[in-house]
């Protein structure tokens, strides 16, 4: 207790606060005499320290304490307390004078914290840009500006303005060098900028394919010995001469590079060392490249290097070493997370929103991609050496898939055995490629589901659609996300007519693949054969969307606008079918059906004549271009296209009686009569030929007329005794067939019609091409009928006593078979093209 000082009750516990020591007032130093005379006088002769004002002095001043009154404390240099009332005068506040207040109440100044009571503050000087370091600025601003707008430009691709750009850098950086010339600072020239102006305008001078300005730029740069580093450019030179196909001199620059490039820069050498492997490679050189290759795959092993190196072994037939290149290939690291990173696992709130963050970012994207990479590199070495390293190519395979297994890549294996399936389709060895297929009956879903959409795949290529129908189900119920399943077995069920449910499937396909084009272009069909067409040509629209340059969807699009009776769009569509596949005949044939509907004979007479051009095997090109020339009076150049039909029909009568009457029309009757000869000689029983003999033997006085004659009134004979025969046996037939059986008689010609209606499977086009055609060949009849007649006698004055019986040849009537024209965007297609998934898995 004897330590303890209780407070006396009159002392202020909190006095002394508020003094103010002058020892800290830096406001008032200028009007301090003592600290002014200070400054003045050097240290050691200051005056002594006496106070301007009584009672200031050391003892006189009292220092406050929280345990006593205060002690007197005078200034250390002798000025007055300024926080002391003396002789009445009031303290001055220097402590506030930031806010604006005075330390003196009487010089009588205002309120003006932001000292506006001053005026406007001065302007500032102004730049004088006629100095020359003004000038060499400015200068410089803009070389930098031009460098940057280059580079802008050609990051766009408007190459051709980055090189200008890139020029006129150029132009401005010598006048630069001149300015500082002409200063005197030649010795502060910026080597910075000039290196950037030269090795700019070299790579767009490169980018622009101009080598040889592009090497110069370079040589300008590499031979400067003021720049350092410049001679790993001699890569850039080296790529020119690559692109050039210079390679002994682009292997010299990459060596020449390689030797100024320190070991401390490992990743640029190893990217030498590939080029330098890579250029071997193009040269044939096999042995020099695999020495690169080797080297980067001991030193920094990568996907790229290693695949090339399979490549090498390959070209030279080193099996052991392919395998060996295998195995190091599939062992590279790629670097990468595992995917289940990017799963949440927890219920962490923060955790999850940066994984869900990360999930897609461009670092995640880059990983994926590599790994892809990865996998294509593997998956298309392993097809490339399994034929090779083995005695058999499934030998071959098995290796492939077993190295692989113990890898880290264990998720190709099943994709290398579904490649080694679709190998051997391509080696047409159909058992094998089912057989290995089935193996994935019992793998997992994925598998299982890809497998099984291959198969169905198959199975309906070979019109086996009971199989195929059953593994397009095994793929769905596997996973039924998989469009190419659902696909197929639509396809199965459009076989079957049952379009609806067909079309249920194609729908959902799309559902889970808006950009699978299989699936919508089976749906515009199915839209077709259901008199939808509304619908089928905005799907077809929508693959057009798609696909720009389809010859298939935009024929499609023109035939349904052709059954939609708007001809001036089919015709609109089937020119840009025209410009996509300019030789193709059937296109242009349907082109000159539709002008010819149109009445412009002039344009349908080109397209059908472009169409014989390229396949002149078409009997339908054939007779309309022959009724066009009898139609406009030019019969000798009809006979060519109706010789051409004899040759292609030769047991059809009717060509070869349009030929003789083309040699009658213009006045060639010894030929003709020759072809009448020689058609009655192939066809002794045609009544026309005989009745056009009579005719002409007796105009032309020959003997042979009555031999003829009596010919005709024999064939006449038969031909009615035939007819009564046939009369009588179908009037018997009917009589017993009469009672009881009209009924059944009309279901079962109802059945028929209902069969020949849906008879060909998948033939909407070739079903609308039919009806177009014997519309066609009705008004081809008309035509022909209405010339002077090519079955009138050529005595036009003569009474037309032998028309009774002769038919027209270009009648409706005509047999009208398949040619053997490459349909390509018929339906008939629909089996193996349109419909038809790709083989790869999904």
């Amino acid at each position: 207790m004897e330590n303890v000082h209780l407070a006396v009750e009159e002392d202020d516990l909190y006095s002394g606060y508020n003094d103010y020591n002058p020892t800290f007032d830096s406001e008032e130093l200028e009007n301090d005499v003592g600290f002014q005379q200070a400054v003045r006088t050097s240290h050691g002769r200051r005056p002594p320290m006496t106070a301007k004002f009584p009672g200031t002095a050391m003892g006189a001043r009292p220092l406050a304490s929280s345990f006593g009154s205060r002690m007197p404390l005078a200034s250390s240099m002798g000025r007055p307390m300024t926080g002391a009332v003396q002789d009445g005068a009031a303290r001055p506040m220097t402590a506030v004078r930031a806010a604006g207040y005075t330390s003196s109440l009487t010089r009588g100044s205002t309120f003006d914290p932001l000292g506006q009571s001053k005026g406007p503050a001065p302007p500032l000087e102004a730049k004088n840009e006629d100095t020359p370091e003004e000038k060499i600025k400015i200068l410089e601003k803009k070389v930098n500006d031009l460098i940057e707008e280059s580079c802008m430009a050609q990051s766009i691709g408007a190459l051709q303005l980055a090189l200008e750009k890139a020029k006129e850098a150029g132009r401005k950086e010598r006048a630069l060098v001149r300015q500082r010339e002409q200063s005197g600072n030649a010795d502060h020239i910026n080597l910075d900028l000039t290196y950037s102006v030269l090795l700019n305008l070299a790579n767009q001078y490169a980018n622009n394919e101009m080598y040889p300005e592009a090497l110069n730029s370079y040589q300008v740069i590499v031979k400067n010995k003021m720049f350092s580093n410049a001679g790993r450019l001699k890569v850039n030179m080296a790529n020119i001469y690559f692109k050039q196909k210079n390679y002994p001199k682009a292997i010299k620059f990459y060596r020449m590079a390689l030797d100024q490039i320190s070991n401390t820069h490992k990743e640029m050498r190893i990217k030498i060392m590939q080029n330098i492997g890579v250029v071997f490679v193009r040269m044939g050189q096999y042995s020099d490249a695999i020495t690169s290759f080797e080297h980067i795959m001991s030193e920094s092993p990568n996907i790229r290097t290693g695949f090339n190196l399979i490549l090498c072994y390959y070209a030279i037939g080193d099996r052991e070493r392919m395998k060996k290149a295998f195995q190091k290939l599939i062992s590279v690291p790629l670097g990468i997370d595992d995917e289940d990173k990017y799963i949440p696992t927890n219920d962490d709130t923060n955790s999850n929103m940066v994984i869900e963050a990360i999930k897609n970012d461009k670092l995640h994207q880059m990983e994926r991609d590599l790994k892809v990479l990865a996998e294509k590199y593997i998956m298309t070495a392993a097809k490339l050496i399994a034929p090779a390293i083995e005695t058999s190519f499934a030998t071959g395979f098995d290796w492939c898939v077993d190295m692989v297994k113990s890898s880290q890549y264990v998720e190709l294996a099943n994709d290398l055995e579904i490649n080694k399936a679709i190998t051997y389709l391509r080696q047409k060895d159909f058992n094998q490629a089912v057989e290995t297929l089935k193996t994935f009956e019992k793998k997992d879903s994925r598998v299982k589901s890809a497998a099984a959409t291959n198969l169905s795949f198959l199975y309906f290529l070979e019109k086996d659609y009971d199989q195929a129908d059953r593994y397009a189900d095994l793929a769905m119920n596997a996973d039924r996300y998989n469009p190419a399943a659902l696909i197929n077995k639509g396809n199965t069920v459009f076989v079957k007519q049952d379009y609806e449910k067909a079309a249920e499937f194609y729908k959902e396909a799309l559902r889970n693949d808006s950009s699978c084009t299989e699936a919508l272009y089976n749906l515009g069909l199915t839209y077709k054969r259901l008199n939808r067409l509304e619908e089928a040509l905005d799907c077809f629209l929508k693959l057009h969307a798609i696909l720009r340059n389809s010859a298939q969807v935009m024929y499609q699009l023109a035939h349904l606008y052709e059954l939609l009776e708007d001809p001036q769009q089919a015709i609109e569509w089937l020119m840009q079918v025209i410009s996509v596949t300019p030789t193709d005949p059937q296109a242009l044939a349907k082109l000159g059906e539709l002008h010819d509907g149109e009445g412009d004979k002039s344009q349908a007479f080109q397209y059908y004549y472009e169409s014989f051009r390229y396949f002149p095997s078409n009997i339908d090109v054939i007779e309309w271009l022959g009724a066009y020339y009898i139609e406009t009076q030019f019969c000798e150049k009809a006979i060519q296209y109706f010789e051409r039909a004899t040759l292609i029909q030769p047991t059809q009568v009717k060509w070869q009686l349009m030929v003789a009457s083309c040699y009658r029309r213009s006045g060639n009757y010894q030929k003709a009569l020759e072809t009448y000869k020689d058609i009655h000689r192939k066809f002794p029983e045609n009544v026309e030929c005989l009745r056009f003999l009579v005719r002409l033997c007796t105009d032309m006085g020959l003997k042979e007329v009555q031999d003829y004659a009596t010919k005709l009134k024999k064939v006449e004979k038969m031909k009615e005794i035939r007819e009564q025969r046939v009369k009588s046996g179908r009037e018997g037939s009917a009589r017993g067939r009469r009672e009881g059986r009209e009924g059944s008689a009309g279901s079962a010609d109802d059945v028929k019609a209902e069969s020949k209606q849906l008879s060909p499977v998948l033939d909407s086009g070739r079903d609308s091409g039919h009806s177009s055609s014997s519309t066609k060949g009705e008004r081809l009849s008309a035509k022909m009928r209405s010339l002077p007649g090519s079955n009138e006698p050529y005595e036009t004055s003569s009474p037309k006593e032998l028309d009774a019986s002769y038919v027209d040849p270009l009648g409706p009537q005509m047999e009208r078979p398949k040619t053997g024209a490459k349909r390509r965007v018929e339906d008939d297609d629909f089996a193996d093209e349109e419909l038809g998934d790709d083989l790869l898995p999904e």
